[in-house]
């Protein structure tokens, strides 16, 4: 039989590119957001802002992939089923990324089926990274500033342009640190669903962001609460993916010159976040105090 809901995929579902049904992303009423100032920015322009955050998102993308971290996954629906993936990113010996797999127990789920495209989201897309090589392919509307914890950011709702063949894209909502003008906060979905023979539908989700060695804000937390609507039915799933203990990678190669030591580096040399600060353990998310 092919009843275990083989065709219900986990994805999410492609709203109109149009920013009117993107509002819906951010609630006034979420933990940790204040009310949403609509007033326009001060002493700095909105081009201005989008400039820095898209260059420094660009720095925070090259950044992390210098760096290791665990990746704690786990996929839940209402059939008590569950996946589960415990991986760490790495390098092996010659500086080449790789991932070993720590924990991974039975496959359980009963109403979804975990795709190529879903394992693709949560290592690519829901740390979503808006850099400034991007920008071109997103309408991107300010929409007002608003307290996130105790952090004052600038709120910008992003769509694509354009659905381009064989590409994937976010739509939702960001917010911006208005002092290190890095994305801190995300909620959207990764577009477009793909509806063509078996459907595979995507959910919503929100990812916080921490602060990693003083100047890089990372993603520590995505949380997934979402009700799927496959024509086949509706199916409720939640997620929780955690990315803990980031690590600048270093190499211990020593460097020599005419037969002197003249310098090496440190292998795995740990570059933690705020120091106490712990990575989220569950809902509701951390708070994300600035240094």
């Amino acid at each position: 039989m092919t009843t275990k809901l083989s065709l219900r995929r986990l994805t999410y579902v492609l709203l109109p590119l149009i920013f009117s049904l993107v509002a819906p992303f951010a609630t006034a009423d979420d933990r940790g957001e204040g009310p949403l100032d609509k007033s326009e920015p001060k002493g700095i322009t909105v081009d201005e802002i989008i400039q820095k955050f898209a260059t420094k998102e660009k720095q925070f993308k090259e950044a992390r992939e210098q760096y290791t971290w665990r990746q704690d996954v786990r996929v839940m629906d209402d059939a008590d089923g569950q996946y589960r993936m415990v991986t760490d990113i790495l390098f092996d010996d010659r500086g080449k990324r790789v991932e070993n797999v720590v924990f991974a127990p039975q496959n359980s789920l009963r109403d979804v089926v975990m795709t190529k495209e879903d394992l693709d989201d949560i290592e690519k897309r829901l740390p979503f990274v808006l850099t400034s090589d991007e920008i071109p392919d997103y309408n991107i509307l300010y929409v007002g500033q608003q307290q996130e914890d105790d952090i004052h950011t600038y709120v910008f709702d992003i769509a694509p342009k354009q659905i381009q063949k064989n590409r994937r894209y976010f739509q939702g909502r960001i917010w911006v640190d208005d002092t290190d003008f890095q994305i801190v906060k995300t909620r959207g979905k990764n577009v477009p669903d793909l509806t063509k023979g078996q459907e595979n539908l995507f959910p919503e989700f929100t990812t916080w962001r921490e602060q990693v060695d003083g100047k890089y804000w990372f993603p520590t937390y995505t949380m997934v609460d979402d009700t799927l609507h496959f024509k086949t039915g509706d199916v409720h799933i939640k997620q929780i993916v955690k990315y803990t203990n980031y690590k600048r990678f270093g190499s211990n190669v020593k460097i020599t010159y005419e037969g002197q030591d003249i310098g090496s580096g440190d292998q795995q040399k740990q570059q933690q976040g705020q120091p106490g600060k712990q990575p989220p353990q569950q809902n509701p998310p951390p708070q994300n105090p600035k240094q």
